[in-house]
């Protein structure tokens, strides 16, 4: 079974830690957030430590919650100290990325070019045309919104042409032969 729950979460001297019956507000300088605690977890917070267990022993999916719950604080408190980003590239000729507002345009060989809507919370920078830097405090949805971006033209096996993550390794496929 796993332990990922037993272990505590240190908070940061600059985090800001609140447990309100079944709400856990996380508070720091890049801003705030809020979860509901699963009823079948207990969350408690001390010495500066945020720790979970489960409510009744031997049951399975209640420590897998608790687990879930643990990594989801764990994110949060990340986040609002550090904050989270992903870093995107865009590979292929003509292929390039601006910012305009709040939204993201992007020329990726279409006919037309890709105008994105950012969602609330998140910040897109492009310090090159080939660049696109993904910032937020939420990690779900900051990994939601490179996913989103990256899905527009996805890295193609044969020259790797797309849009892909800065860490991604791409496979590549031998090209036909005569």
């Amino acid at each position: 079974m796993s332990r990922v729950s037993s272990a505590p979460i240190v908070i940061p001297p600059n985090v800001e830690l609140k447990l309100d019956g079944s709400v856990l507000t996380v508070g720091g300088s890049k801003g705030s957030m809020d979860i509901m605690v699963h009823e079948s977890v207990i969350a408690v917070v001390g010495d500066g430590m945020l720790k979970f267990s489960v409510a009744v022993d031997n049951d399975r999916p209640a420590a897998a919650m608790a687990g879930t719950m643990r990594a989801i604080a764990s994110n949060m408190v990340t986040g609002v100290s550090q904050g989270w980003e992903k870093r995107l590239q865009l590979i292929g000729v003509g292929y390039r990325a601006r910012v305009q507002g709040k939204k993201l345009n992007l020329v990726l060989g279409f006919s037309h070019s890709v105008d994105y809507e950012v969602p609330e919370g998140i910040e897109i920078e492009t310090p090159s045309q080939t660049d696109i830097i993904v910032k937020g405090i939420d990690k779900q949805k900051v990994g939601q919104v490179a996913a989103e971006i990256r899905a527009w033209r996805p890295p193609e096996p044969y020259k790797a042409k797309g849009v892909r993550y800065v860490d991604e390794h791409i496979v590549r496929k031998e090209a036909k032969k005569k």
